[in-house]
Parts: structure tokens; C-alpha cells; sequence
């Protein structure tokens, strides 16, 4: 499929998606929003990935809002205003979904919308030039879209102070919070320490990666009473008596390295 702003490839069972707008520091217009969300689900549907890694070209991760469709957006009507809004939403829930394994591969500025594309993925590595911020208010805005996956990812207490002071914060500072897992010292640190998590991810059985991610929806943030523990029961009863379950306990017990079949039932 040809874009016009980001760029997929496939490198063995890793899917990669591009921010491909340096020029604009990979800012948000409804082009971008619009492929990166085709994107994800072409990565998706595609039976030879396993992992999905977000990166972008430039200096920058993504600034946020594109300035010309921010000035677009000021002259629309409510409707207009509320099919953007939701195209932006699409795409975080897109993300945030996918049945594999998604890794934030962040250098550089990353602010407002672009805090929400790290927070909807499973994992997120940076660099140390990486900065962020939720930054709408500075614009009279709020980061109404993007809330839930920051909420997940830095909790209420830290999103109070960033979302409300909009300042600026370092890649030590995003790790402290929990937006970001690991911080690196350079782009060449940064692709090792994807490439090592990578090979880690792919050991594993993606059915069983499928239904742990499937799992963390269901019940983060759930009491735990009696409704959430059957719930957990069930899953674990069904993933093992799944082909990949007992292919895995069967492996474990042999000591040998299990044969992940990747058929419609384990994706």
C-alpha cells in the first residue's frame, strides 16, 4: 500500500511503521492520523508479524498537532471538529488493541498527541535527547483524546502536574513515571535494546501474548471480587487447552524450545 506519510516494512516477523514527516517533526494532520491507523491494521493482519515497533524519521518523535491542521481545524465547523477528534481516536484504539506486541521507539521531542501514541503502546524505549509534554494547555486545549492511555501509563497524580502545567520533561523523568520502560543513551543503544526485546518477545507464544493483552483490558482496574476471578479462571482454563498451551507445557516439560505455530487460531 503507498503512503504519503509513513512507510511499513516487514523485517522477518517485526512489523515497522515510520512517521515519515521529519519536515513537520511527524505532527499530527488528518493524513497522518488516517495511514498510521491503516498501517497498524495492514501490520495486523499480516500473518508473518509478530511484534509491531513505532518509530519516526527525523529529529523528532512526533510534536503533537500539525500547526496547518490546527489552523484548518480552528475554522471548522462542530462536525468537522468531532470527525477529527474521533479519527484521532480511531487510531489510539487501534493501537492500543492490537493483538500483538507493540514497542515506542522515541528519540527527540515527543508532545501531546505523541505522548499518546507511546502510552497506547505495550512497550516504550527511549533515548536520553528524547522531551516530552502534554502541552495542549498551553493552547487552550485539552488532551481530552489521549487521556486514557496517559492515565494507564503515569497514573492520575503525575497526569495532574503534566497535563496541567504543560512543561517540559526529560526521558529520566518519563521513566520515573512509567511512560517510558527503558531510556538509552543514543540511536545506536536504542535499536540494540529493541533489537535484545525483540528476540525476547519472539520466544514467546504469541496466542499467549494475544490473550495476555486481552486479559490487561479486562482487568485493570477491576475489583478483586468474585466476577473478576472467574473471569481469570476461564482464561486460564481456555488458553490451556489451547494447541499453543500445551505445546508450551509439553516443551517445557521435554526441555526443548517450543514450535509456535503461527496458524489463524494462534493470531
Amino acid at each position: 500500500m503507498n503512503y504519503q506519510s509513513i512507510v511499513t516494512e516487514i523485517d522477518g516477523a517485526v512489523g515497522i511503521l515510520s512517521l515519515m514527516k521529519p519536515e513537520r517533526h511527524n505532527a499530527f494532520d488528518e493524513t497522518l492520523i488516517s495511514e498510521i491507523t491503516a498501517g497498524l491494521r495492514q501490520l495486523e493482519d499480516d500473518r508473518r508479524v509478530r511484534v509491531v515497533i513505532i518509530s519516526a524519521a527525523g529529529k523528532s518523535f512526533c510534536a503533537g498537532a500539525d500547526l496547518n491542521w490546527m489552523k484548518r481545524a480552528a475554522a471548522a465547523s462542530d462536525d468537522e471538529n468531532l470527525a477529527d477528534a474521533r479519527r484521532l481516536g480511531e487510531l489510539l484504539s487501534t493501537l492500543n488493541s492490537l493483538s500483538k506486541p507493540t514497542i515506542a521507539r522515541v528519540h527527540g521531542p515527543a508532545y501531546g498527541g505523541g505522548v499518546g501514541l507511546i502510552a497506547a503502546c505495550d512497550i516504550a524505549i527511549a533515548s536520553y535527547d528524547a522531551i516530552f509534554s502534554l502541552s495542549e494547555v498551553k493552547l487552550g486545549l485539552i488532551p481530552a483524546v489521549i487521556s486514557p492511555y496517559v492515565l494507564a501509563a503515569i497514573g492520575e497524580r503525575h497526569a495532574r502536574r503534566y497535563m496541567l502545567s504543560a512543561e517540559r520533561f526529560s526521558a529520566a523523568e518519563a521513566y520515573r513515571i512509567g511512560l517510558v520502560h527503558e531510556i538509552v543513551p543514543g540511536i545506536e543503544q536504542l535499536d540494540d535494546a529493541i533489537a535484545e526485546l525483540v528476540d525476547t518477545l519472539l520466544k514467546n507464544g504469541p496466542r499467549a501474548q494475544a490473550e495476555c493483552k486481552a486479559l490487561i483490558r479486562v482487568v485493570a482496574g477491576q475489583p478483586i471480587d468474585d466476577a473478576t476471578i472467574e473471569e481469570t479462571v476461564r482464561r486460564i482454563t481456555y488458553v490451556r487447552a489451547s494447541p499453543e498451551g500445551r505445546e508450551g507445557l509439553a516443551a517445557f516439560l521435554d526441555k526443548r524450545r517450543p514450535d509456535w505455530q503461527l496458524d489463524d487460531e494462534a493470531l
